[in-house]
């Protein structure tokens, strides 16, 4: 039996906001530590690409992701991939969208960071594996969960950009904010108030978490300056 049309809404945004945070994790990890701890000439061009989709209007870059994902796109040509209106398409979308809200959080962890227990490791003869393991991320860690808790939330409810990029199919690129607009706009009120109910539970749940994570993770690196030598 097939499902109904919002348990295929809520599964494909987990996917896609499942997927968009791990990558957005493995990407925005190594650059954020990048922003936050090398003084490279010119880094101000590569923090404010990084930044653009904070200003730039959703439907401005959804309609880039759709000539670039899709048919006749750069992306078709090269490659014969047409990711536009398919579930590719949303992750793509959703990792740049969420970008900046993720790359903030990793780069304040970093930046919070003590850099004389960095140096310290590195003296007493750590590999870089090993600094990475044992000082940088267990000290990293909150903000890096923090940070990706945010970017999940903000993918759950993105709108312009993943409508641009999917359209509206049922069951293959409807996701819940979608969904929820076409209840609106067919005057199901009701059913309209539950599921933004939902929502909008579950995004305090999940910002709640991250400001927690934030400030144990700020309790527990003050104390591990403190107790350095």
């Amino acid at each position: 039996m097939r499902p109904s049309p919002l348990a295929e809404a809520l599964w494909l945004t987990a996917q896609v906001a499942g997927l968009s945070t791990a990558l957005l994790l493995l990407l925005g990890t190594p650059l954020a530590w990048v922003m936050a701890t090398r003084p490279l000439r010119g880094k101000w061009v590569l923090e404010a690409i990084a930044m653009l989709p904070l200003t730039l209007p959703p439907t401005v870059l959804g309609f880039y992701l759709l000539v670039l994902l899709g048919r006749g796109g750069p992306l078709h040509r090269l490659t014969g991939l047409e990711w536009a209106f398919r579930m590719e398409g949303l992750v793509v979308a959703s990792v740049l969208f969420s970008f900046p809200f993720a790359l903030n959080t990793y780069r304040e962890a970093f930046l919070a960071l003590d850099p004389d227990l960095v140096q310290t490791a590195r003296t007493l003869g750590a590999s870089p594996f090993k600094v990475w393991r044992e000082v940088i991320l267990p000290l990293t860690w909150p903000g890096l969960v923090s940070g990706s808790l945010l970017a999940f939330a903000h993918s759950v409810g993105e709108f312009g950009v993943v409508l641009m990029v999917g359209g509206n199919i049922p069951g293959k690129t409807q996701t819940v904010s979608i969904y929820l607009y076409d209840l609106v706009q067919s005057l199901q009120f009701e059913r309209a108030n539950r599921l933004a109910g939902g929502l909008l539970a579950g995004s305090v749940l999940l910002l709640g978490a991250a400001r927690l994570l934030e400030r144990r993770g700020r309790a527990w690196r003050s104390t591990t300056s403190s107790a350095a030598p």
